[in-house]
């Protein structure tokens, strides 16, 4: 496994971000258990979780599976660097008070303890922002944070989903309380989706924010989706059969997977080798739902795309270009 630091902090973490959004809706937790063994007998270090999923009812699932997993000991937790996130309503659906969910400084304090309680540990790695809060001020989520750093739950913050301006002032704002500020965010971003690279990403190097990809894949459609069908495999669903429904975009992606069979390469695994090129990244979440899916996950690390092949994947998936560029001159 290669390593990088996070962003312009000195934490070392994983090129590979194990997600475990599966873990409970589709992976069961004997099965979940194995997984997390073997991304760390692999090198993974970096899992990346949040306090809504298990999803429904049993929001919070996932975190116990993982907590469940520290719990065996072995050095597991020391081994790991944990990121999960805040903003969702905790509260059991149809039960939803005001003040369960968001940035408030009280939302923050009581997720904070619920997640460190069913993680079984006592600090997090990396403190998430799962979404902008429009209601709460910036100068009101440091304080919350800071405190928190002081007690010793936790240790870096990041964001997730935020849009370049918001990332501006998120940082801003913490550099005139003297606070560290964000050190990562966690964006939609690969090839087919690639408006990040207008503002958010630069706005994360700017800052010193690592960026952390999340559905590398496009929900399955860059892993191959196509070519599984017309040989009976799975078929594409979510986002992905969405997207197939276009004939234009089913002709793009069959265009990606024919570039990829020419040069004798998997889909899904050139998908997250092209991510691990882009500047300002610092690891792509997968997340298996078995062991198979985590070994290809794992070969793409030392996949290494020749020139020639990456020139012809912009081509089959032009960038935005710049910003202002790419809308103004």
């Amino acid at each position: 496994m290669k390593y990088t630091q996070l962003g312009r902090t000195g934490l070392k973490v994983s090129r590979l971000v194990l997600g475990t959004m599966n873990f409970g809706p589709q992976t069961d937790e004997a099965d979940s258990h194995a997984i997390m063994d073997s991304a760390l007998d692999a090198g993974i270090n970096f899992f990346d979780t949040a306090n809504v999923y298990g999803w429904g009812e049993n929001k919070g699932r996932t975190e116990t599976i993982i907590g469940d997993w520290f719990a065996k000991g072995g050095e597991r937790r020391d081994k790991v660097v944990l990121a999960t996130k805040v903003y969702g309503n905790m509260a059991a659906d149809g039960d939803a008070w005001p003040n369960h969910d968001k940035l408030s400084a009280v939302n923050i304090r009581r997720a904070v303890d619920a997640s460190l309680k069913r993680l079984r540990t006592d600090y997090i790695d990396l403190y998430q922002f799962h979404h902008i809060d429009r209601s709460t001020p910036f100068e009101e989520i440091w304080q919350a944070i800071d405190v928190l750093v002081q007690q010793g739950k936790i240790l870096y913050a990041g964001s997730s989903n935020f849009p370049g301006y918001k990332i501006a002032q998120a940082n801003e704002t913490a550099a005139r309380r003297g606070s560290f500020g964000l050190v990562s965010e966690q964006c939609l971003y690969n090839l087919a989706e690639r408006r990040a690279e207008m503002e958010v990403i630069p706005a994360a190097q700017d800052y010193g924010l690592g960026v952390i990809p999340w559905s590398p894949l496009h929900g399955g459609l860059l892993g191959g989706v196509i070519k599984k069908e017309a040989e009976g495999g799975r078929r594409a669903s979510g986002r992905a059969a969405d997207t197939l429904a276009n004939p234009t975009a089913r002709a793009q992606i069959q265009a990606y997977e024919d570039l990829l069979e020419k040069h004798g390469l998997e889909p899904g695994e050139a998908a997250l080798a092209w991510l691990l090129t882009r500047p300002g990244v610092t690891g792509p979440i997968v997340g298996p739902r078995t062991a198979e899916q985590l070994e290809s996950a794992i070969r793409a690390v030392e996949l290494e795309l020749s020139e020639d092949l990456l020139e012809s994947l912009d081509e089959v998936f032009p960038g935005p270009g710049p910003s202002p560029e790419a809308f103004a001159w």
